[in-house]
């Protein structure tokens, strides 16, 4: 690699992880802006991008604050490069502040255009102040809370999922305000209140201006009147991110060094800009705030993650038209499904395929007499997994159920254990991980007594609702030695010291990064040497500085490198001698695109690989990946179309060139092509096909 970049420059060339992200999550708040997306899908858009920015200042940002304020001299190359950051993120999110306040401007006006009405509290006629009374007393009243804000010792102690009033208000015949904090009960109550609709109109009210119109009932009887309410939020420090990029042993110095931040510290504060100076003082007072903190004035409204819950009046025309999950009739023959694998390598791509074929084989399998054994990694669950509940009956029909849980799934926690204690309670043995490692790998592994095992790998939890709109890919097998190198995983994750190899598959930590460099160094061999050479991809997030290296070489060396990366991405592109044949397509559309796939030339061979391991250091030296050969021609011919697809989306990709623009493929003039769309009814027109067959 020295020879195409050097150090020194390397950093001119690699793009922070933590801004790429930012350039990814503005590409979702472009989504929002584009008049070709139904109108209330961008109301979604816009949430996703505000949910996205809270869980990002919670961790990531919360993980730089620790670096930046750490006292340890060794670090002081990482704290000055911390503080930095910070800055420039705080000067990116300023800037995409004022296009998210414009777009919901925008949204809100195109909502009244199709006669749907947010109301505020100043603008109800009789019989929706009545309703909006009757509303507060029946369902609203018990959980409203006004608390003094001389009171409040630090509203840090409570949760950040909540939006704030501030109130002022002043007694009568008084001329001094006092001043009340009141947590709207958005979990209790919801965030929109619906009301009747009138003349061929909906109308609907934030929670926020509900509790606005009801100040003089929340505080009747104590004799205040001009009453004001702003809206403030906050988003805290939730931990120090365990898997992030850092050397080994930073985590503790970091830990050390760091004596005025706590955990739960607010990070980012965004409050009402018509807020007065009066209020804002005492809201400011109460949170702890360091200088390198957000604080950032925005609309009347926030935690615009609700808006992924909009109602949708009735308003189907306003949403995407409904894709249902596509059947797969070579697997509805009413046949063993377990034996149809037995036979032939098998695929499902959902959200596109139906993901109940999985459930199906998980069901077969616990009530097959042939079935001896079955095991399972579980990274995430549905609220009603049908895949427990198929992994609970085949334990109590006498098969051995061994399941690998992850109890460090963010955000999901507190759901993995209360799922382990049922189906330990129903016999199952449940692993929890491996220490000092995620378990993040999809598999699952059926012994059979006939000796012909089955295993299925995917690139996505084996959970229904993300499957839903989560674009994954399932190769179900056979084939002997991936199936037995599945096995050797669950070996290695019940006993992680033993020695194991692994003959098929590409697994981390243990030599998965070495064999994806191999790969690459293979095609450069290849270019040098005149024979067919490219390598195509399909990721999620690409931030690893040794695989960003590997791709700079390969591009020099004249291979071309397509990608299709949703989300973090640490190439630039354009860079002359170093990115000139590389080419990213960033796409973001109904479902979100997770899958991962890699293929490469190899001299005509066309290596195509399928897994869960993102190109990122947690991925690759400190998480359990999994990631598959694929062999079957028709199972490789469709992961080419999927990727080859992905690079063609000139509708919903955006040019991924590491400098934040995201500029579109072609001009509203040009034809586009959506690749998601081409997808499903590629898939639709092959089910006829079989059909009239």
């Amino acid at each position: 690699m020295t020879n195409v970049i050097n150090k020194k420059n390397l950093s001119e060339a690699y793009v922070d992880r933590d801004l790429s992200w930012m350039y990814f999550n503005r590409r979702i708040l472009q989504e929002a802006t584009k008049p070709n997306v139904p109108l209330l899908e961008r109301l979604g858009f816009l949430g996703i991008y505000s949910n996205n920015l809270d869980e990002f200042f919670r961790v990531r940002m919360a993980t730089l604050s620790r670096i930046a304020e750490c006292e340890d001299k060794s670090l002081s190359k990482e704290r000055n490069h911390a503080q930095q950051l910070i800055k420039q993120i705080n000067r990116l999110n300023n800037q995409y502040a004022k296009e998210y306040e414009s777009a919901i401007h925008a949204v809100t006006q195109q909502l009244r255009q199709e006669n749907i009405f947010l109301l505020k509290e100043n603008e109800l006629d009789e019989d929706q102040q009545e309703f909006v009374r009757q509303f507060y007393r029946e369902k609203l009243s018990g959980f409203v809370s006004a608390i003094w804000l001389s009171a409040v010792r630090q509203v840090t102690d409570d949760t950040d999922e909540n939006i704030y009033l501030a109130i002022k208000m002043q007694a009568a015949g008084k001329r001094a305000y006092d001043y009340a904090l009141i947590a709207l009960p958005v979990a209790e109550c919801g965030r929109f209140v619906r009301l009747p609709d009138k003349g061929g109109k909906s109308y609907l009210m934030y929670l926020d201006d509900v509790i606005r119109y009801c100040l003089p009932m929340i505080f009747s009887g104590i004799g205040y009147e001009n009453f004001k309410a702003y809206a403030f939020k906050f988003t805290k420090d939730a931990e120090m991110e365990i898997d992030n990029d850092l050397r080994n042993g930073m985590l503790q110095k970091i830990s050390k060094g760091v004596k005025s931040r706590r955990k739960g510290d607010a990070l980012r504060v965004i409050y009402d800009a018509e807020m007065p100076k009066d209020v804002l003082k005492r809201v400011m007072e109460k949170l702890n705030l360091d200088k390198l903190d957000t604080v950032l004035s925005g609309g009347r409204y926030h935690n615009h993650k609700d808006l992924m819950s909009f109602p949708d009046c009735g308003r189907k025309d306003l949403k995407y038209p409904a894709w249902p999950p596509l059947a797969k009739p070579e697997l509805d023959k009413g046949e063993s499904l377990l034996h149809q694998i037995q036979e032939k390598d098998r695929f499902i791509h959902v959200p596109y395929h139906s993901f109940d074929y999985y459930i199906r084989v998980l069901q077969e399998a616990a009530i097959s007499k042939d079935v001896k054994s079955i095991k399972t990694t579980l990274y995430r669950l549905a609220k009603d997994s049908k895949v427990v509940k198929a992994l609970i009956c085949a334990a109590r029909n006498g098969k051995k159920v061994t399941v690998v849980i992850e109890l460090l799934a963010r955000f999901d926690e507190a759901s993995n254990i209360g799922w382990s204690k049922k189906m330990q309670d129903a016999g199952i043995h449940v692993i929890f991980g491996v220490e000092g490692l995620k378990v993040h790998s999809k598999i699952t592994h059926i012994t059979m007594k006939t000796g012909k095992d089955i295993a299925c790998i995917s690139t996505g939890n084996f959970h229904e609702g993300n499957a839903r709109v989560y674009t994954d890919y399932m190769l179900m097998t056979s084939a002997r030695s991936i199936v037995n190198d599945v096995n050797q995983v669950f070996r290695f994750i019940e006993k992680p010291y033993a020695p194991v190899h692994f003959k098929e598959l590409l697994v981390s930590p243990n030599e998965m990064k070495q064999k994806f460099i191999r790969l690459i160094n293979d095609e450069i061999k290849n270019k040098q040497a005149g024979k067919e050479a490219y390598i195509r991809i399909k990721i999620n997030h690409i931030t690893d500085i040794t695989m960003v290296r590997k791709l700079y070489e390969a591009s020099a060396s004249g291979v071309p490198v397509d990608l299709v990366v949703r989300g973090n991405c640490s190439l630039m592109t354009g860079i002359s001698g170093v990115s000139d044949t590389i080419h990213i397509n960033g796409i973001i559309d109904r479902y979100l695109e997770h899958s991962r796939i890699f293929i490469f030339a190899a001299n005509g061979e066309n290596k195509t690989f399928i897994g869960s391991a993102d190109w990122m250091p947690r991925n690759l030296d400190n998480r359990v990946e999994v990631v598959t050969p694929v062999y079957d021609p028709e199972i490789k011919a469709d992961l080419r179309k999927v990727v080859d697809y992905g690079l063609l989306d000139t509708c919903q990709g955006r040019i991924v060139d590491g400098k934040g623009e995201n500029l579109p493929w072609v001009t509203e003039t040009e034809s586009s092509f959506r690749s998601q769309e081409e997808l499903y009814y590629s898939y639709k027109r092959t089910n006829e096909e079989t059909s009239d067959k």
